[in-house]
């Protein structure tokens, strides 16, 4: 029998202290390495999109792949590739990864095309709380931010 699966997953990470460490000069290269490694692991992004501290994903993560191997991959290879434009780069230990179901797929893919704009209004600590509230997820504001 064949098994089947759609798991749209929303990944958002951000830089160590939201340092601004993501340029123009290398963002686009950098999503093009973020969407190599998930095609690699059979989970092809739909769409990347960054801003100076944060990144966000729309990928299907493939039904053999853990979600945090998944994370831990792109994270790893993209910081690899980071170290030589900022030598004391690192992420924040942590991550948000949010289910999405294909009938809100559009407005996600929307939504992180247009974080550009998006963060000129908004910053990215309160973006994750407004995430965090929409998916009924608790968290203890004292390790949500390093």
């Amino acid at each position: 029998a064949q098994s089947l699966s759609k798991n749209l997953i929303h990944l958002v990470f951000s830089t160590k202290l939201r340092r601004p460490d993501l340029k123009d000069d290398y963002r686009n290269e950098l999503h093009a390495y973020m969407a190599t490694v998930l095609k690699n692991l059979k989970s092809p992004a739909l769409i990347i999109n960054s801003v100076d501290d944060h990144i966000h994903l729309l990928y299907n993560l493939h039904p053999t792949v853990a979600l945090s191997k998944s994370v831990e991959d792109v994270k790893k290879i993209i910081f690899e590739r980071l170290k030589s434009y900022v030598p004391k780069f690192s992420w924040q230990p942590g991550y948000g990864a949010f289910s999405v179901s294909e009938s809100n797929k559009d407005t996600v893919i929307g939504y992180i095309k247009n974080q550009q704009e998006h963060h000129q209004r908004l910053s990215f600590q309160d973006e994750l709380r407004v995430i965090l509230k929409k998916h009924n997820i608790a968290y203890d504001e004292k390790y949500l931010f390093d």
